[in-house]
């Protein structure tokens, strides 16, 4: 049975494969919009899953929480660091 954690890392591994990611030390402006974007899911999350507006199947998370937030629910922020500027950098207009 898959677990959410599972699923990110597949998922993950499918979006490197397919834009071809390749590894290199993040930069500073890198690791200041990972963490303005923690935060944020951290906040934002908080509230909608404090709200009863989104839920989560107990049994197919790893159990690692940040407030009441699972630690699974971070995957997509790291994802989105990683694929903004890559897509950013592929689809830009060269003048």
């Amino acid at each position: 049975m898959a677990t959410y954690l599972v699923l990110n890392l597949i998922f993950m591994a499918a979006v490197v494969v397919a834009l071809r990611i390749k590894p290199h030390a993040p930069s500073r402006p890198w690791w200041i919009a990972l963490g303005i974007l923690l935060v944020i899911t951290a906040v934002f999350d908080a509230l909608i899953i404090g709200a009863g507006i989104v839920d989560y199947d107990r049994t197919k998370l790893i159990g690692l929480y940040v407030g009441n937030v699972p630690i699974e629910d971070f995957f997509y922020a790291v994802l989105a660091v990683m694929i903004v500027p890559v897509l950013w950098r592929r689809l830009e207009v060269k003048r």
